[in-house]
């Protein structure tokens, strides 16, 4: 039952060339990014990735991205990334774009057993009737389009709506990063971090998490679980730096007030008494 694996390194060395991964995260938030260098430093090539997005040029899923290890992504936002941009357009890269809440379904659904399911999102659109770019050649032309899905109109509350049916995804890895693991692979994610790793974890064949703090079984009461065990085959320790080694994807901040302006904040109108 101890599904701890002594190294990134270990956990990853049987993932092959050309498997499909699904790979938790939100941005940059909660990626499993000890797995992923330890994909690249693998030498590891042809992946597919099912993730919400590819991370950024220089962290995250980007890293493989930027190496040419992937060849196919699945995602449902990519804008943060430039080098994903003048792959897919240059035709060295195929993109399947995937409404965000249809891509997590499609993944829990995977983790459920469950082949396929109707929703009505996309409907009366390209995502329906297929025609959208996965992948272009070299001079722009589009060299695969997604095929036409299969649509039925259900009534729901009186309301009657065209729903489409979509496949649910089985990855041959799942990567997920979680908060506090135990060695039973029992996993918890910390606030926002959670984003996308239950499902990654959920629909991956064989599910490896990095944990920022390893406690022993036991130690986590069982309805703070958020995925349990049997969901996860290894488990890998970070170390204190590798668990503190987060990036920003985008840094907002406010100009630093004037001393005299913390005691006495301008008033919001000039023109009133208080200003003068």
């Amino acid at each position: 039952m101890d599904k701890v694996v002594a190294s990134a390194a270990e956990a990853v060395s049987d993932i092959p060339d050309g498997a499909t991964l699904a790979v938790g995260g939100f941005g940059l938030c909660g990626i499993p990014s000890v797995l992923i260098q330890a994909l690249l430093d693998a030498g590891t090539t042809e992946l597919e990735a099912v993730s919400n997005n590819c991370g950024v040029d220089d962290w995250g899923l980007g890293l493989l991205l930027g190496e040419r290890r992937i060849r196919r992504m699945v995602s449902s936002y990519v804008g943060e990334n430039k080098e994903f941009a003048r792959q897919y357009l240059s035709g060295e890269l195929e993109v399947e774009l995937t409404p965000q809440g249809t891509l997590a379904e499609r993944m829990r659904a995977g983790g459920s057993g469950i082949p396929a399911f109707f929703t009505a999102t996309g409907g009366g659109t390209q995502v329906a009737e297929g025609g959208l770019p996965w992948k272009y050649d070299e001079a722009g032309n589009v060299l695969l389009a997604s095929p036409a899905k299969e649509t039925r109109e259900f009534t729901v509350n009186g309301e009657t709506r065209e729903y489409v049916l979509e496949q649910s995804i089985v990855a041959d890895f799942g990567l997920v990063r979680a908060w506090k693991g135990d060695r039973h692979g029992n996993l918890v994610y910390r606030d926002s971090a959670r984003n996308f790793n239950p499902l990654a974890a959920m629909c991956g064949r064989v599910t490896i998490a990095e944990v920022e703090h390893l406690v022993e079984p036991g130690e986590i009461d069982a309805n703070d679980v958020h995925t349990p065990g049997v969901f996860v085959q290894r488990v890998v320790a970070l170390s204190p730096e590798q668990a503190e080694d987060k990036r920003i994807e985008k840094r907002t901040v406010r100009p630093r007030p004037l001393v005299g302006e913390i005691d006495h904040p301008p008033s919001r109108n000039p023109g009133s008494e208080e200003a003068s």
